[in-house]
């Protein structure tokens, strides 16, 4: 049975593993409290190397479905983006030697 992508879906299949099935807001603040349990101490040597686990997981979560967002706006602007949309640099930021003006 094939599993239906999500319109903003991430960019690839995960290869399995705990967050799998979680959204990019999901796996976002989850990733958030495992951070602030890490900081701020008071758990176990096994406890830390656990959330150092999830974190990584969400955290590759998180770039797999950002990933897919790229690639969905590149391909509706045709590879332009805000910033460089005729590949001049913006405002304020100095162009390579060479660059037409």
């Amino acid at each position: 049975m094939s599993r239906s992508r999500e319109p903003d879906g991430p960019a690839e299949e995960p290869a399995g593993g705990v967050a799998a099935d979680l959204g990019y807001e999901q796996a976002r603040d989850e990733l958030v409290e495992v951070v602030r349990r890490l900081e701020s101490g008071g758990v176990t040597l096994e406890e830390s190397l656990a959330l150092w686990e999830r974190g990584e997981a969400l955290a590759e979560r998180c770039e797999q479905w950002l990933a897919g967002a790229r690639r969905r706006v590149e391909a509706g602007t045709g590879g332009r983006t805000a910033s460089s949309p005729d590949g001049i640099a913006p405002a304020g930021e100095e162009q390579a030697p060479g660059d037409p003006d």
